[in-house]
């Protein structure tokens, strides 16, 4: 079903996307390029076929795939680059862009060098008025010995714009409590935490990754709808939920959660989340793999039932819980 249009004025207003992988954005076209880049022929149907997954893991094998063609620091500056031009279509002026570097890690890649290369390609969008902030992301299948790693690989890229330390794939793989050193020591460098929790998992790995790593966002946290306790932590302790609806209801999250076979845009939880008192900011996630942009989201989240004075407020939301202190919409 095609969401209704976006108001005009909620489509004016600026927009900062705080949930967002730069390797799930990558467009099949883009995918084609990299994939030649580096020997490999495909066509835009073959490519589109990958992206077409069915569940979780599924998605999961899709986005291995998709990042095993991003194997040099130019490879990451032309994904950027491309990223970096949708934002501005979306009147993106601020994104937290969460870049895979547990993925680069097992690949022996070298991130301080793709970092390198991925931010001179971003630098002329800055005078566009684009401000691009980077999450160094582990994944937590692979441990936590791999995913302190990660936390030292920020250290060693030793930039400013690098705000966070986040942990994303399964998690309902690696028990919570063994990331609780990796965290310990992403706060001692002064990165914020988050984590994806509540995706797929209950509202337990919510709790427990607030409660045990001290995260400041909660990377989707849907199951906390499953639990009213839960809801009332989450509003008294002011901890965000990234909500990317597409992204839920194309991996089957959503269904998991509800317990159904199908489901619709209208049975997220997200009005009930917000209208709870839950800080929530609306983002795509993997625009490329779930085929949306960000006004679409907001598109869904009328759909939803929102009102248009709660979009508006929800657009401030994404610039309030900015880990860049200064960050800020033109309006303001």
């Amino acid at each position: 079903m095609t969401p209704p249009e976006l108001s005009a004025r909620i489509a004016a207003f600026p927009k900062a996307e705080l949930h967002l992988h730069l390797e799930g954005a990558i467009q099949p076209r883009t995918a084609i390029t990299l994939m030649a880049r580096h020997g490999v022929k495909a066509n835009e149907q073959e490519v589109r076929q990958r992206y077409a997954f069915r569940n979780f893991p599924e998605f999961l094998e899709t986005f291995k795939w998709l990042t095993s063609f991003l194997r040099e620091p130019q490879d990451y500056a032309l994904v950027a680059q491309e990223l970096a031009e949708h934002l501005l279509t979306q009147n993106v002026v601020y994104a937290e862009v969460t870049l895979s570097v547990g993925v680069m890690l097992l690949r022996k890649q070298q991130p301080q060098a793709n970092f390198e290369a991925l931010l001179r390609a971003i630098e002329p969008f800055e005078r566009r008025g684009l401000r691009l902030r980077w999450v160094f992301d582990a994944v937590r299948q692979f441990g936590a010995e791999a995913a302190m790693a990660v936390v030292e690989s920020a250290r060693s890229c030793n930039s400013k714009a690098i705000v966070a330390f986040g942990i994303g794939g399964d998690e309902l793989q690696v028990p919570t409590v063994e990331f609780r050193p990796v965290y310990d020591r992403a706060a001692e460098l002064g990165l914020h935490r988050l984590i994806h929790a509540g995706e797929v998992g209950g509202p337990d790995k919510i709790r427990e990754a607030v409660e045990l790593l001290g995260v400041e966002r909660i990377g989707h946290g849907i199951a906390a709808i499953k639990d009213s306790s839960l809801m009332d932590l989450l509003t008294a302790r002011r901890i965000p939920l990234e909500i990317c609806p597409q992204s839920n209801i194309k991996t089957g999250a959503l269904a998991r959660q509800l317990a159904r076979d199908a489901v619709r845009i209208e049975d997220h939880p997200l009005p009930a989340l917000f209208r709870h008192g839950i800080p929530v900011v609306l983002s795509t996630d993997d625009p490329a793999l779930f085929r949306t942009h960000l006004r679409n989201e907001y598109s869904h989240a009328a759909q939803m039932g929102l009102q248009e004075n709660e979009l508006e407020q929800i657009c401030s939301m994404g610039f309030q819980h900015a880990f860049q202190p200064n960050a800020k919409s033109r309006t303001t």
